[in-house]
């Protein structure tokens, strides 16, 4: 039996439940990259983004080309606890991915796209799951 994954990369501006994603169909420094130039463009002339991310492979990669409106913050080792982006794709496999057999690629394609709709839909929803103390505390202090 053969497998066929869509990768969904995203970001979450946790005071305001602000949200970007993408989907790919691979993970690596390249889609890691197209990822960033296409959040990169999203924002406005005048901001810059901190962006929080665990220690996958293509996050820190020598090759990984990184606009210059976005700054990257990496978590130290072995640490999901302190990413609010794994609770985001919890909920996503929890309540509309898991346990389900997608027929295509197009299908899951599909499934993912609805699943992050719905998820980005909730603003407040979004900061209660993202707005973790310690990120209070360095954006409100």
């Amino acid at each position: 039996m053969e497998f066929e994954w869509v990768y969904l990369y995203g970001a979450v501006q946790p005071t305001h439940g602000k949200s970007h994603g993408c989907l790919f169909p691979e993970v690596n420094t390249s889609t890691m990259s197209l990822y960033l130039e296409n959040f990169s463009r999203q924002l406005a002339d005048d901001e810059h983004a901190l962006m929080v991310l665990d220690r996958a492979g293509w996050h820190r990669s020598h090759s990984l080309i990184i606009p210059s409106n976005v700054t990257l913050l990496h978590l130290p080792p072995y640490s999901p606890e302190l990413n609010p982006s794994e609770l985001l794709w919890w909920q996503i496999r929890d309540r509309h991915m898991s346990n389900r057999r997608f027929a295509t690629v197009a299908v899951l394609e599909q499934a993912a796209s609805d699943a992050w709709l719905w998820l980005i839909d909730q603003a407040d929803f979004l900061k209660s799951l993202c707005l973790f103390p310690w990120i209070e505390s360095a954006v409100f202090n």
